[in-house]
């Protein structure tokens, strides 16, 4: 009888290196992302609607996944760029896709945006740079969900020496108290202030509570040889001066 040969045994893995290993394809979102950094780059943030400014600033939060449809639901639920950013962290991670960390990023832009329209009034008397001012207040004030009573404290030049959130309140309200602003305006040994403060409604025109308030600091700091220049109402659409409306 003849005597078969064993075959050697196969190698381990050399079936699986044999067979082809289809090449991995490009996730869809990686284009988009070039094209989108392209157009930022070419034409500036006023080319970029607003949830594309938000995928933008999500691309390095989220490097893996199409960011779109969370910069969408985003700008859905708060309404604008300026909010999204504006909003609290607890408010930003009800958000499906937005963790702790994404909130951070995004409360980070806001800090940024903060610092550098404060850096434009810093060294200048506010008198003189009204626009810097409003703008400054409209990104620290105007998109908050609950009311914040802001006092710009200045010297003699009227330069700033101090910025001061007195006062944080509810939806609708916010507790003042002319006395301890004229506390501080002496600690702080300032000659005149500037009052601020907003309200998440969004319209800016001021309440009879509002004028009411403004008149009684005008009050107490007017023996003081303290000057109230104006108080001014921020809201998401717009501004109110009562000093323009002629209500102080």
């Amino acid at each position: 009888m003849a005597r078969r040969t064993a075959e050697p045994p196969a190698l381990p893995g050399l079936a699986e290196a044999a067979a082809p290993v289809p090449a991995e394809e490009t996730p869809h979102y990686h284009g988009h992302r070039e094209r989108l950094r392209a157009r930022f780059a070419q034409a500036g943030a006023e080319a970029l609607a607003d949830y594309e400014l938000l995928e933008l600033t999500l691309f390095r939060s989220i490097p893996r996944r199409d960011v779109k449809p969370l910069a969408k639901a985003l700008i859905q639920r708060f309404g604008s760029f300026a909010e999204v950013v504006s909003a609290e962290p607890t408010r930003l991670i009800e958000v499906e896709g937005v963790s702790a960390g994404v909130a951070a990023d995004l409360k980070l832009i806001e800090a940024a945006g903060r610092r550098l329209a404060r850096g434009a009034i810093a060294a200048r008397p506010l008198l003189s740079s009204w626009s810097a001012l409003i703008e400054y207040l409209r990104a620290t004030m105007a998109f908050s969900g609950r009311e914040e009573f802001r006092v710009l404290f200045l010297d003699r030049r009227n330069h700033l020496i101090a910025d001061e959130v007195l006062g944080r309140g509810t939806v609708d309200h916010t507790p003042v108290y002319p006395r301890e602003v004229a506390r501080r305006a002496l600690e702080l040994a300032s000659t005149a202030i500037i009052l601020a403060h907003n309200h998440p409604s969004g319209d800016p025109a001021p309440s009879k509570a509002d004028i009411r308030m403004t008149r009684e600091i005008v009050t107490v700091l007017d023996p003081l040889g303290i000057v109230v220049h104006d108080h001014v109402i921020l809201g998401r659409d717009g501004h109110a001066s009562l000093k323009g409306l002629k209500l102080i």
